[in-house]
């Protein structure tokens, strides 16, 4: 049986005229919660109030997760236009921002709790849920997942600007996000029971609020029986979301058939994997990448391609090979979202013409 797929997007707010993000989550919300056609319970606000989230359905079909996606982008855009507002699928607003954290009890627990960590966190990811089984099959999905994942992160890299200063990076969101004492790689857990055991002692330290605030790059759902990949930003143009979610898919079959094969999973160290999600950080698909398999570094495409040819078995059954062959091509040519934000920089000149043309961009 085909495993179902559901997405989380994070959007950016920002103002139409100007590409400022607003603090208009609230408002947002409270449109779609008047709305006849009922979508209310599709968004949901983040920690800041310049941002808001929506949740696909779980598909099976990767044609329908992406008339859904494009949806849901509309419908967010359609409810901040009555406020002057446009949404943006940008990870960090390439124009200045101070964020504007939540009321509610949780968001104001984090302010207090991680001081500037939490205030200037005003990122936007891509989390796919993809089924399993169990949660032993999902805490094996895991541990042959690692290495795979910073090459997710370089092909959705969309952040290189912070505070209205290039990053020098592709994804800044990813260096950001990793300020949270619980985020990034983690070690093979080897079974469901010593996955929660973990879970259960980070929140017994204190620092964490709740098993909410579990930030690994990759996790078991504590609300659906998934495995949640949250280590992308969230894609500018819709198709990298789709072609994401169809690798990340294949990914966790080819994992599951693996454990069930009896392979063990790949034994690098967390410290290797933290150099390959730097090194997809700050390359992208503009130079190296660290090799999954070598954990040497290798030309981003082969390793992109090497990604593809990992999970080809499964895609071939799932009937997603040529989609996925035919997005991947077009993503290798046109680049992804850091490369199409530095390219409108340099033709305009303007943060501003960038952030509106990227308003553009999100509805695909």
């Amino acid at each position: 049986m085909v495993r179902s797929v559901g997405v989380e997007e994070e959007l950016l707010l920002v103002d139409s005229r100007t590409g400022e993000p607003r603090a208009l989550s609230t408002a947002v919300l409270a449109a779609a919660a008047l709305d006849p056609q009922g979508n209310d319970e599709v968004f949901e606000s983040e920690l800041q109030r310049q941002q808001l989230e929506f949740a696909t359905r779980p598909q099976t079909v990767m044609g329908d997760l992406g008339d859904e996606i494009r949806r849901w982008r509309a419908e967010a855009a359609r409810h901040a236009e009555g406020l002057d507002a446009s949404v943006a699928a940008l990870a960090t607003s390439p124009l200045p921002v101070s964020p504007t954290i939540g009321t509610g009890e949780r968001h104001q627990w984090l302010k207090e709790h991680f001081g500037l960590t939490a205030q200037e966190q005003l990122t936007c990811g891509c989390h796919v849920h993809v089924s399993v089984e169990s949660d032993e099959e999902g805490v094996a999905v895991l541990d042959r997942i690692r290495p795979w994942l910073p090459v997710l992160l370089a092909m959705s890299t969309n952040s290189p600007f912070w505070q209205g200063e290039e990053s020098g990076y592709a994804s800044y969101r990813n260096r950001v996000w990793g300020r949270w004492p619980s985020a990034g790689p983690v070690e093979i857990f080897g079974s469901a029971d010593r996955y929660h055991e973990q879970v259960a002692d980070m929140v017994a330290s204190g620092v964490l609020r709740d098993e909410g605030m579990v930030y690994f790059d990759a996790r078991l759902s504590h609300t659906y029986p998934t495995v949640e990949i949250r280590v992308a930003d969230v894609c500018l143009d819709p198709s990298t979301t789709v072609l994401l979610a169809t690798l990340v898919r294949g990914l966790v079959e080819t994992a599951a058939r693996q454990w069930r094969d009896g392979e063990p999973p790949a034994r690098h160290g967390v410290a290797l994997l933290r150099l390959a999600a730097w090194r997809a950080a700050r390359s992208g698909l503009e130079d190296e990448l660290v090799h999954p398999v070598t954990m040497r570094p290798a030309p981003a495409e082969a390793v992109v391609r090497a990604l593809f040819e990992h999970v080809r078995d499964a895609l071939e059954d799932s009937g997603d090979v040529v989609p996925a062959q035919e997005a991947l091509a077009a993503l290798l040519k046109t680049g992804n979202g850091a490369r199409v934000q530095r390219e409108l920089l340099r033709r305009t000149g303007s943060l501003r013409e960038l952030v509106a043309e990227c308003v553009r961009l999100t509805r695909g």
